[in-house]
């Protein structure tokens, strides 16, 4: 107890020096923070995708569409318990405003949430989103970022699908869980391929991709051949994966993004660890003839090493947790200001770990040094020491 006030009472004897390091540390740390939970929120679709679910598109591209009558062909192949699609429909809300940008997607309403089932629909929703042709729903976080509500119109002018199209709210869905994305707009492909037959009639009957729904993960390996050996021999080949590595190939996209976040992330570490070195050897260097009286008392060379690492370790770890308190609203508010860019931007429990761990280890390496100098000093050299 003595020893923990006394290292106490040196962390605050230059009260300035320290509130200035630990607020450096601070900052440090909540950009860190911050840094990780956007290369986290970037990947959420990967961490939360399916291992019961497959997805078939084109085997030359994803932008390339695949023929309706597929659908009854993959659901005939063992393993497969049920087929849905989607189909990307884009089109311009408002204006191509980033904040004004949510991904839309035409479906079948009737497939698509049992497939979906992490996407809560009440039922009397579902019912008159499936009764109106030109109905939609929307994700909870759009419906409160825009304010729609049931029964509200949306107008949209198409990009892909040129022409301005407007859908009725029919239905608002939340997720099962906050990793799942409330940012989507979905309404039927059914409208959509029978609007083409007046506008596009070369159009009609494709869809983008199939979700396929399998009865066991380990299947997923069998299907995939069964579906792509099936259409291998027709003009839309096809190629089907895990909804994970679906997934992933979005995000390797952006990988040299991803690397340079993950690079800064952990040079911040290296900031942090020179701020707190460098106070923790102009501390030690201040005290040397104080720890060489300490010695002449009968304290060990271990314990005033113990009492420069305890004071590092100390000034890390008050760093590290004011830190971690700030990265949460900055975050909050961060997520708040791009709700459709990260659907899902949680401050995760690894995040946590990382940012309070490498304070208190930093804590240590900064004292390393000046702790093993301060053992090393003899009492005659330490109260020669000229200050």
């Amino acid at each position: 107890m003595i020893i923990t006030k006394f290292i106490v009472k040196n962390v605050f004897r230059h009260k300035l020096r320290t509130a200035l390091t630990i607020l450096g540390l601070a900052i440090a740390v909540m950009a860190f923070g911050l840094l990780r939970t956007v290369v986290t929120a970037w990947n959420y679709g990967v961490d939360a995708s399916s291992s019961t679910r497959l997805i078939t598109r084109h085997a030359v591209s994803f932008i390339f569409p695949l023929p309706y009558n597929y659908r009854d062909q993959i659901a005939q192949i063992p393993g497969v318990k049920q087929v849905s699609f989607a189909t990307w429909f884009g089109g311009v809300y408002k204006d191509n405003a980033p904040d004004a940008f949510f991904p839309r997607f035409a479906v079948d309403p009737e497939s698509f949430f049992p497939v979906y089932n992490e996407f809560i629909l009440p039922d009397d929703q579902l019912k008159a989103f499936i009764s109106q042709r030109n109905g939609c729903v929307v994700g909870k976080k759009i419906a409160d970022q825009f304010g729609f509500k049931i029964g509200d119109i949306i107008t949209m002018q198409g990009d892909i699908f040129p022409g301005m199209w407007d859908f009725v709210v029919t239905g608002i869905y939340s997720g099962r869980d906050k990793t799942v994305d409330e940012t989507q707009m979905i309404i039927q492909w059914a409208y959509l391929d029978e609007s083409l037959k007046e506008t596009s009639p070369s159009r009609v009957g494709y869809v983008g991709w199939y979700i396929v729904a399998i009865d066991k993960a380990n299947q997923a390996g069998m299907v995939s051949e069964s579906i792509d050996g099936l259409f291998s021999n027709s003009s839309a080949k096809t190629k089907t994966e895990t909804e994970k590595a679906f997934q992933q190939g979005f995000v390797s996209m952006s990988s040299a993004i991803l690397a340079s976040l993950e690079i800064i992330s952990f040079v911040i570490i290296g900031i942090i660890l020179l701020v707190l070195g460098n106070t923790m050897i102009m501390s030690a260097r201040e005290r040397i003839r104080e720890y060489a009286v300490l010695k002449a008392l009968g304290f060990s060379s271990a314990l005033v090493s113990g009492l420069i690492i305890g004071e590092s370790v100390l000034i890390g770890f008050a760093g590290g947790l004011i830190g971690l308190a700030l990265t949460f609203p900055i975050a909050n508010a961060f997520g708040q200001a791009f709700p459709t860019i990260f659907p899902v931007f949680e401050v995760m429990p690894v995040t946590m770990i990382l940012s309070v761990g490498f304070s208190l280890g930093v804590g240590l390496l900064a004292s390393a040094f000046p702790a093993w100098k301060s053992g090393r000093t003899t009492i005659v050299d330490g109260l020669r020491q000229i200050e």
